[in-house]
């Protein structure tokens, strides 16, 4: 059955914000510009992204992320996160789960703390290529990153250096989603210019594992929280002669309200 009225909850992890639509047992068409309408945060429901869930073979559930811009982007670690909750809080699984991204496959625990509060965890893709140098890394860990040591965080004009960097011709037609590091004592601060949102977010689930994998290379460390705008995010990892494998992305999820809206 298709419908034009969408049923949808609105999730965020760490302050990066989504709205969830659950397509077990219907149907619905969106378009780029759909979702473009239900993120903008001034005409429609307002999100950094759109996230379904859906039957898939073999896993339990199929996870698409959109941007606010409309279109399908790459992996989401916050995303994927809520998109776990977002499973357990339906009823479609339990506290363990196994889902298809677009990066492939991600294991999840989900442990509720709240009735609208979750811890969540998720497994990243193992990470065995990347471009280091003394100021700035770039890796890939599931969407591609640039990660740059930052003085002076708090104050750092996030949207016109992220923007500069993310249409970097160096980066090719389809950017770079840009963060801002800064090892304040023992503790990593972080800000996040994302393409497709093309804006600072709260938080990067994806951007965060980025900067896992810069501390362990800059700092030795295998197990970090990572402080943003939004919230603490940690990420474990074990760095081999191979890369890095065993990466694990945890914190919290939060779902804020549910609702219905109609497609013009």
């Amino acid at each position: 059955m298709i419908h034009n009225k969408i049923a949808f909850y609105k999730f965020h992890g760490a302050g990066n914000d989504f709205i969830m639509i659950n397509l077990f047992g219907c149907k619905i068409n969106l378009k780029a510009s759909d979702i473009a309408h239900l993120c903008d945060r001034h005409l429609g429901i307002g999100a950094d992204g759109l996230i379904t869930i859906e039957p898939f073979q073999d896993v339990d559930f199929r996870m698409i992320y959109y941007n606010s811009d409309g279109f399908e982007g790459s992996m989401c670690g916050n995303g994927g996160r809520s998109a776990a909750a977002f499973a357990f809080f339906e009823k479609i699984t339990g506290a363990k789960s196994e889902f298809l991204a677009f990066d492939g496959v991600h294991q999840s625990f989900v442990k509720q703390t709240d009735e609208q509060l979750f811890d969540v965890e998720i497994t990243m893709k193992n990470v065995e290529n990347w471009e280091l140098a003394d100021q700035s890394l770039i890796v890939n860990t599931g969407s591609p990153h640039y990660v740059l040591k930052t003085d002076k965080l708090s104050d750092f004009d996030v949207y016109s250096n992220g923007k500069r960097i993310r249409y970097d011709e160096r980066f090719g037609p389809k950017g770079i989603n840009v963060n801002f590091m800064e090892l304040i004592g023992d503790q990593i601060h972080l800000r996040t210019y994302e393409r497709g949102v093309e804006n600072e977010t709260l938080s990067c689930g994806t951007g965060v594992t980025a900067a896992a994998i810069a501390a362990s290379l800059w700092y030795n460390k295998d197990e970090v929280c990572i402080t943003t705008k939004g919230g603490v995010l940690k990420v474990s990892l074990t760095k081999s002669k191979h890369g890095f494998k065993d990466i694990v992305l945890k914190g919290p999820v939060e779902m804020v309200f549910k609702g219905e809206i109609d497609l013009k």
